[in-house]
């Protein structure tokens, strides 16, 4: 399976945070799923972190970019046709990260990893 991680699951199953459902940890560790992240997520964790709203266990830059590789998630690269769904797209999610998050997975096909339901809105796939 083809999955990308929204920002909070990517924190959940690196810190064994139990938020994460067990449906989507055994997804994520399925050696034969294919984990994918949005550079959009790596860019809300800094702000967040930044800007004290966010604590992580260790320091940013000793977490990332060493745990995706760790754990084998890839970086999809940030195309314009990501964006470009934005400039349509309902605003079911007034944060601008969660609305690329969901443009993203449908311009590539993926199924989103999210608790978040409000991302069943924009008619793509989401396991949790």
């Amino acid at each position: 399976m083809r999955l990308l991680l929204d920002t909070c699951t990517l924190l959940w199953f690196l810190t064994n945070d139990p938020k994460l459902s067990q449906n989507a940890k055994n997804a994520i560790e399925d050696p034969l799923s294919e984990r994918w992240l949005s550079p959009i997520s790596l860019l809300e964790i800094a702000v967040k972190y930044k800007l004290g709203k966010l604590p992580l266990p260790k320091p940013y830059a000793l977490m990332f970019p060493a745990a995706l590789t760790a754990e084998d998630i890839h970086l999809l690269p940030l195309e314009s046709a990501h964006i470009e769904p934005l400039s349509t797209m309902p605003l079911y999610h007034r944060d601008p990260f969660d609305r690329l998050i969901a443009a993203t997975a449908l311009v590539e096909g993926l199924c989103l990893v999210s608790a978040d339901g409000t991302f069943d809105c924009y008619g793509l796939i989401r396991l949790w």
